[in-house]
């Protein structure tokens, strides 16, 4: 990994992986239990979540039982979300949990939103104390670049959370959820996470990539965000910039 943390007492210097960039980086390393941080004023900022979100609307649709597995099938309908309005060929079939996931389906997420309803999400974001927790944006849109915001150090704390089964969520939602956010595995380490990008106020461009890495003797848990002119601009550089352990 671009990143290794040797559990020494000083900080790396993450400055090189961000030339040119506007980010934030913070890593929790649990086996030496310190954080880092790369640019820790914009770490504690809230930005959207974006499709980071699918990873606590999955556990929410599963603990309230309006999904029952990752094999959860919901139709494509050309009607109410008509295929040249689909980021691409992928979103216009139908697709379970699993797939919507890997192929980041908006309308899915959107769907299951609708479902889950606006008390169910009031409760589990004040459960998971998940950013502000406002749903102020519309039950099908609030996370969308909309009123729903989280930093990077919220992110990370809540990924812990959800990790070590502390967030009041069952081993069935927590487990099928594991299963799924998986990126990368080697023989060195598993790595899992969500990418989330969308516009921000000023025109420019949101991108985030959350998650934690696991290798045989620790886990690190990570957020990463970054601005960029446009999608294409911030689409590879969340996977160029620092990765985690």
């Amino acid at each position: 990994m671009a990143l290794l943390l040797s559990g020494k007492d000083q900080q790396p210097n993450l400055a090189k992986h961000f030339a040119g960039l506007d980010g934030a980086f913070v890593l929790y390393d649990a086996r030496h239990e310190k954080y880092y941080h790369h640019n820790a004023k914009r770490c504690a900022e809230r930005f959207s979540p974006c499709s980071t979100f699918k990873i606590p609307n999955e556990l929410i649709a599963l603990e309230t039982g309006v999904v029952g597995d990752e094999n959860f099938i919901i139709k494509w309908d050309s009607v109410k979300t008509p295929r040249q309005n689909l980021l691409n060929s992928s979103w216009a079939r139908d697709h379970d949990l699993r797939s919507a996931m890997r192929f980041s389906i908006v309308w899915y997420f959107q769907e299951i939103a609708r479902r889950v309803g606006e008390s169910n999400y009031k409760n589990y974001l004040a459960k998971f104390k998940y950013g502000n927790q406002d749903l102020s944006g519309g039950i099908d849109r609030f996370w969308l670049a909309s009123s729903l915001k989280i930093s990077a150090n919220e992110k990370v704390e809540f990924l812990k959370k959800f990790y070590y089964d502390k967030l009041g969520i069952s081993e069935h939602a927590t487990n099928i959820v594991k299963s799924i956010i998986g990126l990368e595995q080697t023989e060195q380490y598993k790595l899992s996470g969500k990418t989330g990008a969308g516009p921000l106020a000023n025109g420019k461009m949101l991108g985030w990539l959350v998650g934690y890495v696991e290798t045989k003797d620790n886990v690190c848990f990570y957020a990463l965000n970054l601005d960029g002119e446009n999608f294409q601009s911030i689409a590879e550089k969340r996977f160029t910039s620092p990765k985690p352990c």
